[in-house]
C-alpha cells in the first residue's frame, strides 16, 4: 500500500484517478479543492497534514456512532473469522436472519419480510418494482403509475429519479425517466398568516385527495420522506400528513412507501420518522445508517400481504430481483452492532438531550437578519439564508473547514446532522462554527 505523506499528494493521486460523486470535478481543481482524509476517531476527522474537522453531517447522514467505533470494529473483526460474504440466492446466514428479526420487531412486526440491497436507490427501486409486480400478480395490470411529492428526492439510478423532483439530478436524464405525478408538498415554511404546521399538512393532504380520487385506479404507489425532505433543503411537515396519507392510500387501495433511508435510525428523534404519525406503511426503505456508516447496506421491509402476492408455484410470479451482494454478511453484523449500541445505551432517550443543547447552540442564529426559518426535527437542524446568492453554499462550507467544521449546504439551506456521540463541548463548537461561517460567508 502507496501511504500518502501528505494531503497534497494524495489530492493530486485523486484527482487523476477518482471521479468524485455530486460534483463537478473542475472545481476540485480550482477553488474547490478536496479535503484528504487521513482517519477518523469519533465525531472528528483528520487530514494528512494535521488538522481535524467536527462531522457535524454525519459523512453525508450516514455515520451514528462516530468514525472507528470500537464495537461496530470487534464486530466485524469477530465477523471476518466467521463468514464475509455468501450469495443469499438459495442460501442464507445468521447475521441476515437475525437482522430481518429485528427490524421486523422494531415495526411490531407488521413489516415481517425484509428485502435486502446495497444503497438508498436501489432500495426504492426494489420497492416501486415490488409494488408494481404486487398489483399486477394481483390482476391490477393497470396499476403502474407512481407518485411523489413536489421537491422530493429518492435517489440518482432511472427508476428512483422517476419519483425525484429535483432538478439539478433529474433534468439532464429527462429522457430516460418515466417521471412520476408529484402532489404539492407540506412544507411548513408554506404557512399562510395564521396557519399552523398542521393546517398546512391538512391543505397538502387536501391536494392529495383530490389526485387520489381521479388517478388512484392507475397508481400502485405514493412515496413520501416521512417529516423531512431533505436533499431539497430540509423541508419539515407535520406528521398530521403521515396520518391522512396513510387513510388516503388505504381508501383508494394505493401503497404508501416511506423512504426512510436519510430520516430513519433515530434521525428525528423516533427509530422511525413515520412513527410519530402513528402509522406503518405497506414499503419501509432504510439505508445510510443502518450500519452505522460503515458499509453498503439498504433494506426494504413490507408486508406478509404483499409478500404473499409473489408467494407461487409459477416462478416468473416471484421477485427476481437481485444484487450480487445482497445480504452481506459484513455489512448485516455492522447494522446488528449498530442496532445494539441503540438498545443497550438508550439512545433515543440521551438523544432527546442532545437535540435540546443542538437546539441551544444554533438558537442565538435566530436573530441574525439574514436567517429564515431556523428548525429542528430530533438530531436535524437547519436554517435557510435570505438572499444568497449561487456561491454562498460554497462559501460557507469552505468557512466551516477553516473553523474545524464540515457542513454541505443544500443551496441557501444551512444544516446539522451530526453523529449520536457529539458532547456538549462538540456541540457548542458547532454552533460557533456556523455562525462564524455564516458571517463570514456573506462578506462581499
Amino acid at each position: 500500500m502507496n501511504d500518502p505523506k501528505s494531503n497534497a499528494e494524495l489530492l493530486q493521486r485523486s484527482l487523476n484517478a477518482v471521479w468524485h460523486p455530486c460534483t463537478q470535478m473542475k472545481q476540485h481543481a480550482g477553488d474547490l479543492p478536496l479535503i484528504p482524509v487521513a482517519r477518523g476517531q469519533g465525531a472528528w476527522l483528520y487530514d494528512f497534514d494535521g488538522r481535524r474537522y467536527l462531522d457535524g453531517i454525519s459523512s453525508w447522514w450516514v455515520n451514528l456512532f462516530g468514525h472507528a467505533n470500537p464495537r461496530i470494529n470487534a464486530a466485524l473483526r469477530a465477523q471476518l473469522d466467521e463468514l464475509e460474504h455468501v450469495l443469499l440466492a438459495g442460501f442464507t446466514h445468521r447475521p441476515v436472519v437475525e437482522l430481518s428479526e429485528r427490524l421486523s420487531a422494531l415495526t411490531g412486526g407488521a413489516l415481517g419480510h425484509c428485502f435486502y440491497a446495497s444503497d438508498g436507490a436501489s432500495a426504492t427501486e426494489i420497492a416501486l418494482k415490488m409494488s408494481f409486480h404486487s398489483w399486477r400478480n394481483r390482476g391490477r395490470d393497470g396499476k403502474r403509475d407512481f407518485l411523489c411529492l413536489a421537491g422530493s428526492y429518492h435517489g440518482e439510478t432511472v427508476g428512483a429519479l422517476a419519483v425525484t423532483d429535483v432538478a439539478i439530478f433529474k433534468d439532464a436524464y429527462a429522457p430516460l425517466v418515466r417521471t412520476a405525478a408529484t402532489v404539492p408538498t407540506p412544507d411548513a415554511r408554506l404557512a399562510e398568516p395564521g396557519e399552523s404546521p398542521a393546517d398546512v399538512a391538512r391543505r397538502a393532504a387536501a391536494a392529495l385527495e383530490r389526485h387520489l380520487a381521479v388517478h388512484h385506479e392507475q397508481i400502485a404507489a405514493f412515496i413520501v420522506e416521512p417529516l423531512i425532505q431533505c436533499a431539497s433543503g430540509m423541508v419539515m411537515y407535520d406528521p398530521e400528513y403521515l396520518r391522512l396519507a396513510r387513510a388516503l392510500c388505504d381508501r383508494y387501495e394505493v401503497h404508501l412507501i416511506c423512504d426512510e433511508i436519510a430520516v430513519g435510525c433515530g434521525r428525528t428523534g423516533t427509530f422511525f420518522a413515520h412513527e410519530q404519525a402513528g402509522i406503518r406503511p405497506d414499503f419501509l426503505c432504510l439505508s445510510k445508517g443502518i450500519s452505522g456508516g460503515y458499509l453498503p447496506l439498504s433494506v426494504v421491509l413490507t408486508t406478509d400481504s404483499v409478500y404473499e402476492a409473489f408467494y407461487d408455484d409459477a416462478t416468473v410470479r416471484g421477485f427476481l430481483h437481485s444484487h450480487s451482494y445482497t445480504g452481506n454478511a459484513l455489512a448485516c453484523r455492522a447494522a446488528l452492532a449498530t442496532l445494539d449500541i441503540f438498545a443497550e445505551d438508550r439512545v433515543l432517550e440521551q438523544n432527546v438531550v442532545r437535540a435540546q443543547k443542538l437546539a441551544a447552540a444554533v438558537a442565538p442564529l435566530s436573530a441574525h437578519p439574514r436567517v429564515r426559518h431556523l428548525r429542528q426535527r430530533g438530531m436535524i437542524v437547519a436554517f435557510d439564508v435570505a438572499d444568497a446568492d449561487p456561491l454562498f453554499s460554497r462559501r460557507f462550507y469552505r468557512a466551516g473547514l477553516e473553523r474545524e467544521a464540515l457542513t454541505r449546504p443544500i443551496g441557501n439551506t444551512v444544516y446539522l446532522m451530526p453523529p449520536y456521540i457529539v458532547d456538549d463541548e462538540e456541540i457548542a463548537h458547532l454552533g460557533r462554527a456556523l455562525a462564524g461561517a455564516l458571517e463570514a460567508s456573506l462578506q462581499p
